[in-house]
């Protein structure tokens, strides 16, 4: 049943359910009670006669010395950690298996400040990589510095949406050499972005793969597509043209909308000197509650009470940020090797001691609505949202009236429907009335 506004919703989380210990699991409270005690009592074994071999194990896995360093001066984290772990940690001493009960939970205890260090580590190092990957210098290229580019257009499009790929390019986005043009001459990337099906190299996928040899304009993600995957595409696309392209800005775009690219450009072009900046027409749109409903929020209880709305963000037809906010996405997508060693870690631990330990990994949240879940990546960071209105205009004759008065429009769509309403029939129309002129793009400096 869905759940109506105004309706009053209680939140209990119980613990352990779910887990198959209630009636009709076929496991008694006696058996239960049994292994419980055989698990204690196999784990206080095994501390007694293994405790100092695995912390000898965590020090070898990361090259940890128990050797005392022979400087007073740390010049490292890592070293640090080392140091840390010198009381903890004897492996001389191989003979011995047994240590002092009482030492056993100061020893886990320091144990885990290391892991919270090194943890800490490799966050640093993590953004430092980030950084280098995007300013690396390709092997491949006879250039010896990477080519800088002024921003990259992303254009979110589907496998069903040819028709709406086709009526764009006979409009706004440049095709073929001039494609290559607009790339070398004034430093713009544009690509229509796309996953695989959840059949990857299937019909769906060799179709994108023949339009792609004649047009030459996509962007593939590693990303199975899907209508409730949106926030994880947003995400990956963010941070695949982050690695791929060193940009001032990374522009995401709906299928459905019309784009002035020499507007686009001019827009961004006051905003370049600044480090972290969200542009886009803001808005803050109703938490939608009740299920069924487009755009409904599962997660509406954590805005508050009913009828609260979202914090501010720009609205998902298109949007741009800087460089300095794509890497941050990059940065905080858990798709570093890394993290698997402290999860390993935390597994030896959590036999060692018969105790849970967590490892927060670096995760960025993602509700229902992409757009929502963009500007709450950026909640609590330094960032500049610009509301720019020229970003959101309404098709003919809103935008017809804007250009003829000589204030073009960046972007053109319809409220109502999200997009261009029936955008294959239009968007030639929406072209010829509200477009800057075919030259224009050329005749702009950026």
């Amino acid at each position: 049943m869905g759940l109506m506004y105004g309706t009053k919703q209680t939140h209990n989380h119980k613990l352990g359910s779910g887990y198959g210990f209630g009636s009709g699991s076929g496991v008694s409270a006696r058996w239960v009670t049994f292994f419980c005690i055989a698990s204690f009592s196999l784990g206080v074994i095994f501390i007694n006669r293994y405790n100092n071999l695995v912390l000898c194990s965590i020090a070898d896995l990361f090259g940890i010395s128990p050797v005392p360093l022979e400087t007073d001066d740390i010049a490292s984290p890592l070293e640090k950690q080392k140091e840390l772990l010198k009381p903890a940690i004897n492996c001389e001493k191989k003979g011995d298996a047994s240590v002092e009960a009482g030492d056993i939970f100061s020893q886990v205890s320091r144990t885990h400040d290391v892991i919270m260090n090194l943890d800490k580590t490799i966050s640093s190092l993590e953004t430092k990589l980030a950084s280098a990957r995007s300013t690396k210098k390709p092997v491949s290229e006879a250039s010896n510095e990477r080519q800088k580019f002024f921003f990259v257009m992303g254009i979110m499009t589907a496998f069903s949406s040819q028709k709406r790929r086709d009526s764009i390019r006979q409009t706004w986005m440049p095709q073929g050499f001039d494609l290559l043009r607009l790339e070398k001459e004034k430093g713009i990337i544009i690509r229509f972005v796309i996953g695989h099906s959840a059949t990857q190299g299937g019909l769906l996928d060799r179709a994108i793969d023949v339009e792609d040899e004649e047009h030459k304009d996509f962007l593939r993600l590693n990303h199975v597509e899907g209508y409730h995957e949106l926030s994880s595409k947003t995400q990956i696309y963010f941070s695949t043209v982050a690695a791929k392209w060193d940009a001032d800005f990374y522009i995401k775009v709906d299928d459905d909308v019309h784009i002035n690219l020499g507007m686009i450009g001019s827009t961004l072009l006051r905003h370049r000197s600044k480090p972290r900046v969200y542009i886009g027409c803001m808005k803050s749109g109703p938490v939608l509650a009740q299920k069924g409903v487009k755009y409904h929020e599962p997660e509406y209880w954590k805005f508050g009470e009913d009828g609260n709305k979202y914090f501010r963000h720009a609205t998902g037809q298109t949007y741009a940020i800087s460089k300095d906010l794509a890497t941050y996405i990059s940065i905080n997508r858990l798709a570093f090797l890394v993290k698997l060693v402290i999860l390993f870690l935390t597994f030896i631990l959590v036999i060692y001691v018969n105790t849970v330990i967590f490892v927060i990994s670096h995760m960025l949240h993602k509700y229902a609505n992409e757009d929502v879940s963009l500007g709450s990546w950026f909640i609590g960071l330094d960032v500049e949202h610009i509301d720019d209105r020229s970003l959101c205009c309404q098709t003919p004759p809103d935008c017809e009236w804007k250009t003829q008065a000589g204030n073009l429009c960046a972007a053109s769509f319809d409220w109502s429907c999200s997009g261009i309403c029936k955008s294959v029939e239009r968007m030639k129309e929406v072209h010829k009335l509200c477009g800057e002129g075919e030259d224009a793009i050329w005749h702009t400096s950026f």
